[in-house]
């Protein structure tokens, strides 16, 4: 057998055959056809531009090349309001837009910030509207320190955990103001009110409205006042015992013209002929009129 093997190799024809196969080279690699993580960041950015924050945030998690440009300053800076570096510094002072990247202080604003003592603003991650919330601590309540009208009560049903709560009065009124650097837009005021006071009983939800007076006999009045010169009013009566409501005071239009914009507002209802009683009073709430 080795003897055959030999005298194979000696053959000068297999000889010749071999360094062929040997010489021969190998094919190339099947090519592989491009897929999206191929695109460049730029021309992905470009495109993410178009799309909503959910959706930028969905189509960032495909590739390495969609979350890149998912970081693309110019993409996030179209979803903000167009004075959002006046937003940061009055919710959170001074400096902090030159520290964060554009996405960062997207996320940030579309947090509850709290400032100001207690009131509360946030984008609306939808439509990038500024929202915001004045606790009833924030308001100048008539009776408010005296606990035969009024007492501040803890409550999960808030956002900040108490609301003021009446027990009985002749005269109610409740009056606000505020000032803001909204962004361009029309708004609408309202205030969050319940007749009746939760509490839980066994893990279960029970609204006291023993209290609860005096609502149906002449209706509530909510007016709203702005710094150039917008009034708006309305009324009407408070029902729906255990349901919290909001209850629509006006609408104000911001055209961007001012820095800032002065709020002055009111809930009044003043007949002294009979008592009203047994409200909770949340806060006061500011969205942009296409935010439902």
């Amino acid at each position: 057998m080795g003897a055959n093997l030999s005298s194979s190799f000696a053959d000068p024809n297999v000889c010749s055959l071999v360094g062929s196969l040997c010489l021969q080279p190998s094919p190339p690699p099947p090519r592989t056809k491009p897929g999206l993580g191929d695109l460049p960041e730029s021309c992905v950015a470009l495109v993410l531009e178009c799309l909503n924050p959910s959706e930028i945030c969905r189509l960032a998690k495909l590739n390495r090349a969609f979350r890149g440009a998912s970081w693309a300053d110019f993409v996030w800076e179209s979803k903000l309001p167009v004075n959002y570096e006046d937003l940061i510094r009055r919710v959170f002072g001074d400096g902090l837009e030159d520290k964060l990247c554009k996405r960062e202080v997207y996320t940030r604003l579309c947090r509850a910030n709290t400032f100001d003592g207690g009131t509360k603003a946030w984008l609306d991650k939808r439509t990038g509207g500024i929202c915001l919330c004045i606790a009833s601590k924030g308001l100048a309540i008539t009776g408010i320190d005296d606990r035969r009208y009024w007492n501040h009560i803890p409550t999960e049903e808030s956002s900040f955990n108490s609301v003021a709560y009446l027990q009985q009065i002749w005269w109610f009124e409740v009056n606000g103001q505020f000032e803001f650097p909204f962004p361009s837009g029309t708004y609408s005021l309202f205030f969050r009110l319940q007749l009746g006071r939760a509490t839980k009983r066994f893990g279960r939800r029970i609204c006291n409205t023993e209290h609860v007076h005096g609502w149906d006999i002449k209706p509530v009045q909510f007016q709203l006042w702005t710094s150039d010169g917008q009034y708006a009013s309305s009324q009407c009566f408070l029902d729906d015992p255990g349901k919290w409501n909001l209850c629509h005071a006006g609408d104000f239009v911001v055209d961007g013209t001012n820095s800032s914009t002065k709020l002055t507002f009111s809930m009044t209802q003043i007949d002294c002929t009979h008592t009203k009683g047994g409200l909770c009073l949340d806060s006061v709430l500011v969205y942009p009129i296409h935010v439902k």
